[in-house]
């Protein structure tokens, strides 16, 4: 690895991680967006990029980089892994979900990395980004590239870890500026990956000692978010009980200096609801049993049940038939201002809601309606409504566009306003969570 030269970039996976990290490269190598989804690698082509990283100027400026330099920089996307053989550095960022038991389900990056086994070449690079548990990439990942390569780590080729910390819709702390924690398998291995990464990251890097250490980095950060969210939730359910607002007690208990300012809420996404479960399974492989990260896991699973069953209450306290009502969720996706709807626990929520009898009507200005169709078999307006008779109004994202809703068109008289959120105007509200 010492005075390696990078040739060819090939970044597999074209999602929220692989796209901008692709582009950014773009700048100084020649880069190759690989993605197994054609319809994807066509939209970006044509410069569209369905998940909102990237804007269409951004795609052109990386493309057109591509062809007027004769291929010694830009970006081009492809689902032929042809067209990534002669790469030099592959760098993974494959999603990393859970199965239905809530077990990691690494087939995507095992996938990736047969593939990967199969064009690899003396003197390469394999980096992955994807999150994984502490051992993942050394004891997974390098035997299926040993398989199917017939080459040896550190003999032949070499690997890298550095997590990705992507946070979808967010123009502030965007790749280049949040630092990138590199690791290697080898000492010079870690420099050149460190290296790389330089290039791009303009907040710097940090070189972990180890790969293991730099995939205990990723996987603790988002463990870290999860239980401080599940304690909010917990205060939630308890404060509910007691006849008081969590938010009330959180803005009080928010004047001391050293009060940490987390929030009750949904917890879903890709990450902050997934991550756990990957630690949590390393830990039971190792005989210890993970108390503290799955009781918060238990705790943010219920919140969804949680608000649903409220929300019946509260209109049965209003004399509302809850039956067959009327009830509007404002926001399907994970998080505000992003159409991203992968793990989603407002879904969770509306199944509940129907579940007890109501006619639900979703609105999210953001979301794919088709997609959401496919994955969950819900309907979305295409519009918001300009007057609705709604007898229970649920804010389950705040989207910038439900900042400023005026409720008064849309709700019956009487009627159930939930803010999960807690964006809306306090007088128009009957619960927050």
């Amino acid at each position: 690895m010492r005075d390696f030269q990078v040739k060819k970039i090939a970044i597999i996976g074209q999602g929220y991680v692989g796209l901008p990290l692709a582009i950014a490269f773009s700048d100084y190598f020649p880069v190759i967006g690989f993605d197994i989804n054609e319809t994807r690698i066509d939209e970006l082509r044509r410069g569209v990029d369905r998940t909102l990283e990237a804007d269409k100027k951004e795609l052109e400026r990386a493309r057109e980089l591509f062809t007027t330099s004769n291929q010694s920089k830009g970006y081009d996307a492809s689902s032929s892994a042809a067209d990534i053989a002669d790469a030099n550095v592959y760098i993974v960022t494959v999603p990393t979900p859970i199965d239905r038991y809530n077990s990691p389900d690494l087939s995507p990056l095992l996938e990736a990395s047969k593939m990967i086994g199969g064009l690899l070449n003396p003197g390469d690079l394999v980096i992955y980004e994807s999150t994984v548990y502490p051992g993942c990439t050394e004891e997974e990942c390098v035997p299926v590239l040993e398989k199917f390569s017939g080459l040896k780590l550190n003999q032949d080729f070499c690997v890298g870890y550095s997590p990705e910390r992507i946070n979808p819709g967010d123009k502030v702390n965007s790749l280049q500026k949040v630092v990138k924690v590199t690791s290697g398998s080898t000492s010079e291995a870690g420099l050149a990956v460190d290296a790389l990464y330089k290039k791009i990251i303009e907040a710097g890097t940090h070189l972990a000692p180890s790969i293991k250490v730099a995939e205990a980095a990723k996987v603790i950060e988002n463990a870290q978010r999860d239980v401080n969210i599940s304690f909010m939730n917990e205060l939630a359910l308890i404060f509910d009980r007691v006849g008081i607002d969590t938010q009330d007690v959180l803005d009080a208990a928010g004047t001391k200096y050293n009060f940490l300012r987390f929030k009750p809420g949904l917890v879903g996404g890709h990450c902050i609801s997934v991550d756990p479960y990957y630690l949590a399974q390393k830990a039971t492989q190792l005989g210890y049993h993970p108390h503290v990260i799955l009781s918060g896991r238990e705790v943010n699973d219920q919140i969804a049940s949680f608000i649903a069953s409220k929300v019946v209450k509260l209109m049965i306290q209003k004399n509302i038939r809850f039956e067959g009502a009327k009830a509007l969720v404002l926001g399907i996706t994970f998080k505000e201002n992003c159409p991203d709807i992968r793990n989603s626990k407002v879904i969770d929520m509306i199944y509940d809601l129907q579940e007890f009898g109501l006619k639900v009507d979703i609105y999210d200005p953001w979301a794919n309606i088709n997609e959401v169709k496919k994955h969950f078999n819900l309907d979305l307006l295409s519009n918001l409504p300009e007057s609705g008779n709604y007898d229970s109004v649920i804010l389950a994202v705040g989207h910038r566009e439900f900042l400023h809703l005026d409720l008064n068109n849309l709700k019956n008289n009487p009627s159930v306003v939930f803010d999960i959120k807690g964006i809306l105007d306090r007088k128009l509200v009957d619960a927050r969570l």
